[in-house]
């Protein structure tokens, strides 16, 4: 369920975001011997209303960007602007009120929440952070009408997390990132640890809060059929580089980049009759440690269009063939999904 009327004007920025952690050997770990390149040079524009997904395999840097986008690991460079102002200059106050601006939901419902607190507590934790949001007497009321709003129980405000099941689980998350009215939501994976039928429910309520509250989403998951009914926007990740971004009709429908198409041809097809008819592409070898990524094209040695000038040269993530912007040499769009 996409939001049907996107905004045009940007609410988050993000300029040649780099994440890069320090490889250390020797006793004490004094001694740095290279470098993880976790999120190398990524991109992209989150508009108001907005949900952009973010897919690509585990390791591809996903959840590294979502820990930096929220302050919870510092940039090794570039820049990110939230209305304009940039988030890695904020301090005291400013970072502050915008922790209330920017939440997260976590993927594992089961470690997310404090088995020692109570539903009441966890929902309500965020108001004891900032208590201006509201006050004490109003509380027990807010934190029972967020339970409502995320579809459970609000007379279980007593009850302990062991005490309800994983899509639960999650609705607890959803309703506790929701406690400070946030703009941007960043789901982290968050239904990558439920079963397929509660997955649909928990996308379908995430599409819900967005009309509700007017709600942006970066929402990341490695499975590019939950992506599919929810963003507006794709962007498709290899090796701490984003290589293709483009609308949900323009990357499911004229995928450009190789890697986006080989993604693609994986997606389970339900229907026997389609499943035969569909080109499945498969890819040779692991992929590259993000120590010591490949030259040029990072994706080259998996590829089959691999040519010389991909060693030697780096993709620019930029419009090819008159189409959508993607990091490849030898971009053309081939249908996978019939």
């Amino acid at each position: 369920m996409r939001s049907e009327n996107p905004g045009t004007e940007p609410i988050l920025e993000v300029r040649d975001l780099v994440k890069h952690f320090p490889v250390r050997v020797g006793v004490l770990f004094k001694h740095t011997v290279g470098q993880v390149r976790a999120v190398d040079g990524v991109s992209f524009d989150l508009n108001k209303g907005e949900t952009l997904g973010v897919v690509g395999e585990s390791g591809c840097g996903k959840s590294t960007l979502a820990q930096v986008l929220m302050r919870l690991e510092p940039p090794t460079s570039g820049t990110a602007r939230f209305n304009g102002r940039d988030i890695f200059a904020m301090r005291g106050a400013e970072l502050r009120k915008l922790r209330r601006s920017i939440q997260i939901v976590l993927q594992d419902p089961y470690t997310s929440l404090n088995p020692r607190m109570t539903v009441g507590d966890i929902v309500g934790e965020p108001f004891e952070i900032h208590p201006e949001v509201a006050p004490k007497g109003s509380r027990a009321g807010k934190v029972r009408e967020l339970l409502d709003v995320v579809g459970l129980n609000p007379e279980h405000l007593n009850r302990y997390p062991h005490q309800f099941s994983g899509g639960q689980r999650q609705r607890i998350g959803i309703a506790r990132a929701l406690a400070l009215r946030p703009d941007v939501i960043i789901c982290d994976e968050p239904v990558s640890a439920l079963d397929v039928s509660i997955q649909a429910q928990v996308m379908n309520l995430l599409g819900d809060l967005q009309s509700e509250f007017g709600l942006s989403y970066v929402f990341i998951a490695h499975d590019l059929s939950v992506v599919r009914h929810l963003s507006d926007r794709v962007a498709v990740m290899y090796l701490g580089k984003v290589v293709e971004i483009g609308t949900e009709e323009e990357i499911y429908n004229h995928p450009m980049h190789p890697y986006t198409q080989a993604l693609l041809s994986a997606v389970p097809v339900a229907d026997p009759t389609v499943r035969g008819q569909r080109q499945v592409i498969r890819l040779e070898g692991d992929v590259p440690s993000p120590v010591d990524p490949p030259s040029g094209c990072r994706f080259r040695t998996r590829c089959w269009k691999a040519q010389e000038i991909c060693a030697q040269e780096v993709p620019e993530l930029e419009p090819r063939g008159g189409g959508h912007p993607s990091a490849c040499h030898f971009a053309e769009e081939r249908s996978v999904v019939p």
